[in-house]
């Protein structure tokens, strides 16, 4: 449990630089008259709050109404708890330097926009109690207890809801006020415990163990005086209200600031921790480095020896060591090098992610230092093995030179063998399209594979060119073999030649009667469906009922005879194709079967179908004369039974229209436009539901979103409930946003311990555009990122000002009390001297300190 230290702190006139303060909400009922035993609470309670300040600068008041009435500790009172510098005292003592100094603090008060009714520098000169009380008062509200809030109620509101949330688990503690809640102390208690749970066994309290544990131990809490009587404020019919808000202010202070602490503390543990494991990585990856760098310096000169051997045995023996060097001595300084490259890009990443400078190896051990000797071991490595290759090669050059030209010698033979045969056959002749497509192919293959062997010829010439250098004694029939094989590439090579020219004139001779049978197919098709398509029309039965219906059908078929010439045209040409591919088959000695594998249709067939249409023609034009005669006959008797008709029809009509005056009958429909029993239409109907579904769909989204929004950022479902619980209760116009005053009470409610600079930086955040209002979604982002677990420079640096009591250096006595040994020893080791103003022996500045965490690394 973190406890908080009192620190004494020296002041004169002034404090450092100047800060801004909002303007204050509450004013003192100046007017009001003091009951007795309230006036006697407030003395000693307001007496106890301004001795727990002036005792910083070692002094202290006695009679409240005395100490302050030549104003210097006044104006000194205020220079602590707003750290700010007041314009210099009188020092004189007559009455007219009392009243300058006193007026002088008024206005500071004044000009923090506390407005002072009825108080006169006069009357606090003179003694007067119930004024000094009241300034006592309205300071205690302005830099205390509202933590320059707007106005009194939403602050008190909030330290209300501060003290029924803390005290809500305990049972007999109702707190609704700042009276008669506190009487029989019971609260005060439960405070304590919830934040000091080893000072007291609330389960154990009663009214009098209560006034007894306050007694003997409200002093051990430290809160702000030891000589406070909280007893004398309870046990009342009512106790004094504003001596109940100061003391509960002080309790807020108190217990926020050792919240913070220990929150502070955490972090700094933390941050060193992590701190100290980059330094062992650090250490390890240097100590690896030098023993590899070390391990490459003794290896290279090694494999940079060129002295030759003399024997084979010896140079045998060299490649027998340096294959040591491969399997046993290399592989597991591979593996140091790469795990050193897997702790390097580790680290560098654990500091990255940790918001830390990245890591610089000491000079001549970085990665790139590593890689660039190891690439100069490589090199030397393979130009050492490669030397010891060309040295064992060239001793046994001469009988391998030999071997190799006989080996390839041999191959080339072999392949060559029966070539000459195959390239001279004319299979081509009699070969299909398709057969002679697949004949260039095969060439094709055939003259890559020639290609290929061109290569191999090279190298049995350059083998015996080099066996002729070294005057090798077999050089004669080496020669005679090598020029029977050029000769043979070269006799290959012409007949390849003119068998390519044969097979792609017979290729293309074949691609022209090919196209040749497509054209064919082409048009006999659309010839051949006419023909058909005519027969079938031609001996088509037909069935008609008027002599204009035989008129057109006649019409139709002059139309198909006027066609008859042109379609006899088109079997001409067709038949001129035909005859044009048996031309070129016999011009050229084209031997193969030449079948139209485009077409099933023949000639015999189109002439045998063409003779049959020009038979149906007449035929047909014969039936069509027949019908047209009977249809004349049948018109005949069209007019016969129309002259009948028209004669007894008008009498039928008339008495079916006499008959039809019985049934006629008038509809109507019915259309109701009113309703007297509902004021509600179906319109008013639509337009509500429609309205509901909208209502729903958008309070979805914003649950999504508030889901959304826990999951992303880790807020447990309780935070999420607190937070809106806030949000609702602060939020008084129910518009779904808090405005400025709203959201200060609210974040006190919560435990923020709110300066004014502070509380404008966090508008700044909720509020970019100065609208005067925080959404919810902004409540929520700023409460996400106050409690998530993140840490910076910044806040490391006010983590241990908290740890200081905000003093700008830290002492090592602190450090030890407030952190965990080994971390405390770390700090100590690393942190440099505090060099500032006002430092005591043995200060340390801890600024330096966690900005180094994140600046440059010293390593």
């Amino acid at each position: 449990m973190m406890t908080q230290i009192e620190t004494t702190v020296h002041y004169d006139n002034g404090f450092g630089d100047e800060e801004d303060y909002m303007i204050q909400e509450d004013e003192w009922d100046r007017d009001m008259l003091l009951d007795p035993a309230w006036e006697k609470q407030q003395r000693k309670t307001f007496t106890a709050w301004c001795n727990s300040h002036l005792r910083k600068a070692e002094t202290q008041i006695e009679n409240i109404e005395d100490d302050f009435r030549n104003g210097l500790k006044l104006m000194l009172l205020l220079e602590i708890i707003s750290g700010e510098r007041l314009p210099k005292p009188d020092r004189g003592k007559m009455r007219f330097h009392k009243i300058a100094n006193v007026n002088k603090a008024l206005d500071f008060i004044t000009s923090k926009g506390v407005k002072l009714v009825s108080i006169g520098a006069e009357e606090i000169v003179d003694g007067n109690v119930k004024m000094t009380l009241g300034m006592i008062w309205t300071i205690i509200l302005r830099f205390a207890i509202q933590d320059i809030s707007v106005e009194e109620t939403s602050a008190k509101e909030g330290l209300l809801l501060w003290c029924q949330r803390k005290t809500a688990p305990y049972r007999n503690v109702n707190v609704q006020n700042f009276h008669i809640s506190w009487k029989d102390g019971l609260a005060f208690c439960a405070l304590i415990h919830r934040h000091r749970p080893d000072l007291i066994d609330y389960a154990k309290l009663n009214k009098v163990s209560c006034v007894v544990f306050l007694l003997l131990y409200l002093s051990s809490v430290t809160l702000f005086c030891p000589s406070v009587h909280t007893v004398d404020i309870i046990n009342t019919p009512k106790p004094d209200e504003r001596a109940i808000m100061t003391y509960v202010s002080c309790f807020y202070h108190a217990f926020a600031g050792a919240e913070q602490a220990e929150t502070a503390a955490n972090r700094i543990c933390k941050v060193l921790g992590v701190n100290q494991e980059n330094e062992k990585l650090m250490e390890e990856y240097e100590k690896l480095a030098s023993e590899l760098l070390e391990w490459i310096r003794r290896t290279t000169p090694w494999l940079e020896n060129r002295a030759a051997e003399k024997t084979m045995v010896e140079m045998q023996r060299k490649l027998e060591d340096f294959r040591d060097y491969r399997r046993m001595h290399k592989p597991p300084k591979v593996q140091e090098k790469c795990q050193l490259e897997i702790s390097f890009n580790t680290l560098q990443t654990k500091l990255r992610l940790s918001n830390r400078p990245a890591f610089m190896p000491s000079e001549g051990k970085m990665v790139s230092d590593i890689a660039s000797a190891w690439q100069g071991l490589d090199g030397a490595e393979k130009g050492y093995e490669e030397w010891l290759l060309t040295e064992i090669r060239r001793l046994e050059r001469l009988d391998h030179l030999a071997e190799k030209f006989c080996q390839k010698a041999t191959t080339h033979e072999t392949w060559a063998s029966g070539k000459e045969l195959i390239l001279s056959q004319k299979d081509y002749e009699t070969a299909t399209l398709t057969e002679v497509r697949a004949l260039l192919r095969k060439h094709e293959a055939f003259e890559s594979d020639l290609a290929a062997h061109q290569d191999r010829v090279e190298q049995i010439a350059a083998i015996a060119q080099e066996l002729n250098e070294l005057d090798y004694h077999g050089v004669a029939a080496v020669n005679q073999r090598c020029q029977s094989i050029c000769d043979l590439w070269d006799q290959l090579g012409t007949l390849t030649q003119k068998r390519r020219e044969a097979v792609e004139r017979t290729e293309k001779l074949l691609e022209t009667i090919d196209q040749l049978f497509l054209e064919f197919a082409k048009r006999s098709a659309p010839f051949n469906n006419w023909m058909e398509g005519a027969m079938e029309d031609l001996q088509d039965m037909f069935i008609v009922h008027t002599i204009d219906e035989v008129q057109s059908l006649i019409s139709a078929h002059e139309q198909f005879k006027a066609t008859l010439p042109e379609a006899d045209g088109e079997r001409q040409a067709i038949l001129g194709i035909h005859n044009e591919v048996q031309k070129i088959s016999q011009s050229y000695g084209i031997k193969a079967n030449l079948l139209n594998l485009y077409s099933t249709i023949t000639t015999e067939e189109l002439l045998a179908k063409w003779d049959k249409v020009k038979k149906l023609v007449p035929q047909r034009e014969g039936s069509l004369q027949e019908e047209l005669a009977q249809q004349h006959t049948n018109e005949r008797l069209r007019r016969q039974f129309a002259t009948q008709a028209n004669l007894i029809g008008p009498w039928i009509q008339t008495r079916m229209e006499n008959k039809n005056l019985i049934y006629h009958q008038h509809i109507q429909e019915s259309l109701v436009f009113d309703n007297k029993h509902t004021n509600y239409t179906m319109e008013h109907i639509r337009v509500g539901w429609e309205l509901l579904l909208t209502t729903i769909a958008r309070t979805i989204n914003e649950i999504e979103t508030q889901i959304l929004t826990r999951d992303a950022k880790g807020i447990s479902q309780e935070q999420m409930h607190e937070f809106r619980s806030s949000f609702n209760h602060f939020d008084r116009k129910n518009h779904g946003a808090m405005d400025t005053d709203d959201f200060r009470a609210c974040l006190i409610s919560m435990g923020y311990d709110l300066g004014e600079v502070e509380f404008a930086r966090i508008m700044m955040l909720v509020d970019p555009s100065a609208t005067g209002m925080v959404s919810f979604q902004s409540f929520i982002d700023f409460m996400t990122r106050e409690t998530a677990d993140t840490d910076t420079a910044e806040q490391v640096v006010a983590s241990f000002r908290i740890l200081a009591a905000d003093k700008p250096y830290i002492l090592v006595e602190e450090l030890r009390r407030e952190l965990p040994p080994d971390q405390a020893e770390y700090c100590i080791l690393r942190m440099p001297r505090y060099s500032g103003p006002g430092g005591s022996a043995g200060a340390l500045d801890y600024t330096a300190f966690s900005t180094a965490l994140y600046g440059e690394s010293d390593l």
